[in-house]
């Protein structure tokens, strides 16, 4: 049955190649910019090395105080975490580091610039870095302030010529370091582990970061088990509530610890910074809603030139119902029709879709990144191509399988 509805289906396409053109143009095209908005959200926040175990993680990015006709939100600060992160319930390990600055090395008259993260030495634990040369700093290193450092492959070809980088100095923002480990690049896009060169916390020029209860960091803790996540969320929340706030100002603080993809809704102007509560959900539903409204116009159109190709078979349909046709066969038939031509739109779609990755990944847009349509995006694909071949191809079927055999004898529904 199935290989017979496949002959017909590739009669009807050389019928009217026109109509077969514009259909696989429309739905090529919303699938291409449907894979690779998804390939791009996949690589920025799904779980990959260094960033594997995200089932476990939790982490605060941003921090909102507010009073009486006063708000502020940035990041928090390190006291925050220092003094009312530590020993949760359920935690396994706890790093705390800071936002990523732009510092900058010179080469001669080359001047180079990285990102430099400072960071604790349990930020080594908490994200699986590949090292391809030496090992992380140690708890020895942070407490000393030794002017040691972990930079990236990427770095080490700056800085060095890409010859091995153990053990040699560098420059940074006015400061000398001495390479530890070298790691494998962290794609921008994934702005939590990010950074060109990490350094101990504790080499800052000042500090100061230690007094502030807001501004310049952040924390990630790993989970024990994911039963515990609910429990370090509950136990920081509860602790929030007793910080001592700087001023008069402010009366409340928000600062939860939330995966990356809630931290990213509560960033969006979907998000609302001062309920503690997560706002992933929020998010969600717009993108659906989004999605939803990018995929009705084609939607819409492919529904028309699929009623305008099925009048033309009208008669065909009228005779297959005068010798006893059941209604669900027509229906079948006109709808595997469809979703082979929605299959073969999604096949060409998800092509032009590696080839547009393949030229962003050379642009250089996202630095260290490479995107592909890799097999949860291509799943993805094939799942959006089979339902829109469905939801464009039932109606019109359901209509002209209903006709009565005189009606479409005569050419279909009066117009």
């Amino acid at each position: 049955m199935l290989s017979h509805y496949l002959t017909m289906t590739l009669a009807v396409l050389k019928r009217r190649p026109f109509y077969t053109a514009i259909s696989l143009f429309g739905i090529s095209f919303t699938l291409l910019v449907l894979m690779v908005i998804t390939a791009i959200a996949d690589h920025a926040l799904a779980p990959m090395a260094p960033e594997s175990r995200q089932d476990r993680m939790l982490g605060v990015h941003s921090a909102t105080m507010w009073g009486e006709g006063n708000q502020w939100n940035s990041d928090a600060g390190y006291l925050l975490f220092d003094r009312y992160a530590r020993q949760l319930p359920g935690v396994e390990t706890l790093t705390i580091f800071a936002s990523y600055q732009t510092v900058t090395t010179y080469l001669g008259d080359q001047r180079v610039s990285s990102a430099l993260k400072r960071t604790d030495a349990a930020f080594w634990r908490v994200f699986d870095f590949t090292f391809l040369e030496g090992g992380p700093y140690t708890e020895a290193d942070v407490t000393e302030a030794r002017f040691v450092a972990v930079i990236t492959s990427a770095s080490r070809e700056r800085l060095f010529a890409g010859q091995p980088a153990l053990g040699k100095t560098f420059e940074a923002d006015g400061q000398s370091f001495r390479v530890v480990g070298v790691v494998d690049n962290v794609p921008d896009i994934r702005m939590t582990p990010f950074g060109d060169v990490f350094a101990p916390i504790t080499t800052a020029k000042t500090d100061a970061y230690k007094r502030e209860i807001m501004g310049g960091f952040h924390a990630v803790v790993l989970a024990r088990t994911t039963d515990d996540l609910p429990i370090i969320r509950e136990e920081f929340n509860a602790r929030l509530t007793k910080v001592e706030l700087p001023g008069k100002d402010f009366t409340s603080l928000v600062a939860p610890f939330e995966t990356a993809y809630d931290s990213l809704a509560r960033e969006s102007p979907f998000g609302d910074r001062k309920d503690p509560a997560r706002q992933g959900a929020k998010l969600t539903l717009f993108l659906v809603i989004a999605a939803l409204l990018f995929v009705t116009l084609p939607t819409v159109n492919l529904v028309n030139v699929n009623i305008s190709r099925i009048l033309e078979r009208a008669s065909e349909i009228g005779v297959r119902k005068a010798f006893g046709a059941p209604t669900r066969s027509l229906i079948a038939q006109f709808v595997v029709e469809n979703v082979i031509l929605t299959l073969a739109g999604g096949a060409i779609g998800l092509v032009l879709s590696a080839l547009v990755l393949q030229a962003i990944n050379q642009s250089g847009m996202f630095a260290h990144s490479t995107l592909a349509v890799n097999p949860r995006v291509f799943g993805y694909g094939v799942v959006l191509a089979i339902a829109f071949g469905l939801f464009s191809g039932v109606y019109p079927a359901w209509r002209m399988a209903r006709l009565h055999p005189v009606e479409a004898l005569k050419g279909g529904p009066a117009r």
